[in-house]
């Protein structure tokens, strides 16, 4: 054989982790790749292998560690860069990724798909501006996709180009008239009128999809158009005719995303257990701490959290970090467990009472305060922390924590109503949905009797009702003095990227109170389920 042509050792070995990964023996292939990178510390290819092949193992630290020596390393090309970002932002390493990213970001004449997979990434980091950004240069060099159109537009929209969003998308509809996303967001980004609407279009469009060919993708898309149609109706006053248009949509969504309500509960149990078995959390200590200090805004989702949010961020010591999931990425980080379904939940639950809950704090600040920008806090607006008050109390004692509170009907049919996508399962089904609410009800109950001082609970009518008094008590649970500024969250211009970010660019209002009572006849079994009056 030719010597040019004979294989090396680093291929060899290459080629062995390969064979390996391709049959799911991940420590014979952790074992080859770490043969390799001793011969080539420098290949990151074999390194984010190695990652995964970890991973895979339930090496979650480890794992994590072999991605951040992948990002010290000189770059091996743009898509192993953007691959090495995902991960990174996965693996809870949100400062090694954001300098990784800007390191992608540096090429001046960057591809249309690579504008695009740097514009994901500042989404998925909360950074919307820069986001838009680089998606105004994309739409420039030109757009070719109907995903790339609805991320340019969802942008526009979260930065508050609303008008530009809509010729967005559309142009998006002209050239895909069957593309469901962007008939969605299209009707939600204003209140249709009798006068301009798009009714016939999307009854147009249901016309002609298949009723139901088995597809979970056609599913999708019917549900998405089922959705804009009942949003459109009932912007209309036609109740009537807008529920129908709901329940298919729900249904379909149902099918394709079941409801785990046996896993729910088993986490629900686990963390009302492991909880009670937690020394007594620090009494909040007083003063000021050192550094920028989150906010956390818990509760069901649809609860009014985003206004509190906008509300809050509108004081001049305070801005808002958005939905991120850094807390329980650092949670399972020490806990050395990946972050993958209820398995993962559970496994990291059975390992907390030997955790050093404090390190999960540090973990979670050294990984978050870059987004405080010179403020004194930053408010982190993940709904479902409420899972982890306790956690979060042990780990972060001068966190303040506020409990959005809505009444069970106005909150669930917020939920029921909402196009959520392929998440939130517990959305699309009454019982799924009653369920849910009865296990986040339990957990807040749990944790306000175990733990009186964790939070501080705010009712969504008192504050929509009588804004100043109860922005007044919030105000001074967080150390925070008075400002006008926060009775005008219609002012706030950062951006929000959340179901109801029109709403929110609205002066506080009471529409939201009494939303279900319309369809009262249609909702009843809902109503029933959460245990309502006779």
């Amino acid at each position: 054989m030719n010597q040019r042509n004979m294989p090396t050792v680093e291929e060899d070995l290459r080629q062995s982790a390969r064979a390996h990964m391709a049959t799911q023996h991940w420590a014979a292939a952790q074992a080859a790749l770490e043969s390799l990178l001793h011969h080539a510390p420098k290949d990151v290819p074999a390194r984010l292998e190695l990652a995964w092949a970890m991973l895979r193992q339930g090496m979650f630290r480890a794992s994590a560690s072999q991605l951040l020596n992948a990002a010290a390393a000189p770059s091996a090309g743009d898509l192993l860069d953007i691959q090495l970002v995902q991960r990174l932002c996965f693996s809870g390493e949100i400062v090694a990724a954001r300098t990784c990213l800007e390191r992608v970001g540096q090429a001046a004449n960057a591809s249309v798909p690579l504008l695009v997979a740097l514009a994901q990434l500042r989404w998925t980091l909360g950074e919307f501006a820069a986001a838009k950004q680089l998606m105004d240069r994309a739409a420039a060099a030109g757009l070719d996709s109907p995903d790339q159109f609805h991320l340019h537009a969802t942008l526009l929209q979260v930065t508050g180009d609303v008008g530009r969003a809509g010729e967005v998308l559309e142009t998006c509809l002209r050239r895909w008239p069957e593309f469901g996303d962007a008939a969605t967001a299209r009707s939600n980004l204003r209140k249709q009128t009798t006068a301009s609407n798009h009714l016939d279009f999307l009854r147009g469009q249901l016309h002609r999809l298949p009723a139901d060919d088995g597809a979970p993708g056609a599913r999708f898309a019917r549900a998405e158009f089922e959705s804009a149609l009942f949003k459109e109706l009932d912007d209309l006053g036609r109740h009537e005719e807008a529920w129908p248009a709901l329940a298919r949509s729900n249904a379909l969504m149902s099918s394709i995303n079941r409801y785990d309500g046996v896993g729910e509960a088993a986490i629900a149990e686990g963390l009302i257990d492991v909880a009670s078995a937690l020394r007594p959390p620090p009494i909040r200590p007083a003063g000021t701490p050192t550094g920028p200090m989150p906010i956390f805004i818990v509760g069901m989702p649809r609860s009014g959290t985003t206004l509190l949010d906008r509300m809050l961020s509108s004081h001049s010591q305070v801005t808002s970090a958005g939905e991120i999931n850094d807390f329980l990425r650092q949670l399972h980080w020490v806990a050395d467990v990946p972050p993958i379904g209820v398995a993962g939940m559970l496994a990291t639950l059975r390992r907390i009472p030997k955790m050093d809950l404090a390190e999960v704090g540090e973990r979670y600040l050294a990984q978050t305060r870059w987004r405080a920008r010179g403020r004194r806090f930053y408010i982190d607006k993940l709904p479902v922390n409420i899972q982890v008050v306790p956690f979060i109390r042990q780990a972060l004692p001068h966190a303040p924590i506020l409990h959005m509170v809505r009444d069970p009907m106005d909150v669930c049919f917020s939920n029921f109503r909402a196009m959520f996508g392929n998440v939130s399962a517990y959305s699309y089904d009454m019982q799924a949905l009653a369920h849910y609410h009865g296990l986040y009800r339990r957990l807040a109950n749990e944790w306000h009797a175990s733990l009186p001082d964790a939070m501080l609970d705010v009712h969504y009518a008192d504050l929509v009702r009588e804004p100043a008094a109860v922005l007044r008590s919030v105000l001074k649970h967080c150390g925070l003095e008075e400002e006008e500024a926060c009775l005008h969250p219609e002012r706030n211009a950062a951006p929000v990227a959340t179901p109801s970010s029109m709403q929110v660019r609205e002066p506080i209002h009471t529409r939201g109170l009494g939303t279900w009572q319309p369809y009262a006849h249609h909702l009843e079994p809902l109503r029933r389920l959460l245990g309502g009056p006779a």
